[in-house]
């Protein structure tokens, strides 16, 4: 099975730039996508073989997540059933017959930190959500999470640390995550690799890969036997993050 995870940023912009001709390449069995910022009559594309499902955000032109599964899931769920944290369409689950597959995209604390409360209350909400969807299934979790865990993960890590994305605060939450039995993908197959999912605009970031990796997959221990291979795809453009492919062997 294939899984594709992208922080699209603005899902009308990006097929603008490539995303059909990618989509079409990777021929993932489904596509996770973050920051779609359209509802679903704004979108015009619709892959024939694929189930479609949208959580935008009650704010126009804001936040929002996809899906397009080839594979019809058994059930699907939109937020995490907290009215606080599910009016901006950060979280789509879809119940397989084996696991539950989760893509989620974070909120940003903002650069002057004025929204790291609400973000550490989410934190420990969406750790609690996970934890209650592998009493019965396995897990896989996707998508843009707005923070570079360790300062392998963040080219210029000395410089950034406070700023958003890099605070202590929201590094912690993420290793309270790892603690509570999920593991990181990418750096559990790459201990000691350089690797970036976002490059900012600006100063030519991208052209220097001076870039962060925020964008994950994360999965239950249990199946992480089941990796076959994960890969960041940072020669796709089409937004300032890149899509991520995960193979693994569930269905």
């Amino acid at each position: 099975m294939k899984i594709v995870s992208w922080n699209v940023a603005g899902f009308r912009a990006c097929l603008k730039k490539g995303f059909e001709e990618y989509f079409n390449e990777v021929n993932a069995d489904v596509f996770c996508l973050q920051e779609v910022k359209a509802t679903m009559d704004q979108i015009p594309f619709n892959p024939e073989g694929y189930y479609s499902y949208l959580n935008p955000a009650e704010r126009k032109g804001y936040s929002g997540t996809m899906v397009y599964t080839k594979i019809k899931p058994i059930n699907v769920t939109f937020g995490i059933g907290k009215e606080l944290y599910d009016d901006e369409g950060r979280v789509i689950t879809l119940e397989f017959e084996d696991f539950y597959l989760v893509t989620m995209y974070v909120p940003n604390v903002k650069r002057d930190l004025s929204r790291l409360d609400y973000r550490m209350d989410w934190e420990d909400e969406i750790r609690g959500y996970l934890k209650k969807l592998e009493e019965t299934k396995p897990v896989v979790m996707c998508g843009d999470l707005n923070v570079a865990h360790e300062e392998i993960d963040i080219k210029n890590a000395k410089a950034n640390i406070g700023n958003a994305g890099f605070t202590y605060e929201e590094r912690g939450k993420f290793t309270e995550l790892v603690d509570a039995g999920f593991i990181d993908v990418f750096r559990y197959f790459n201990s000691d690799k350089e690797q970036y999912t976002w490059w900012s605009y600006m100063g030519k970031a991208r052209e220097n890969n001076v870039g962060w990796r925020i964008d994950y997959f994360i999965t239950s221990k249990s199946i992480i036997d089941k990796v076959k291979l994960i890969e960041i795809h940072d020669d796709i453009k089409g937004s300032d993050h890149c899509p991520i492919k995960l193979d693994i062997d569930l269905i």
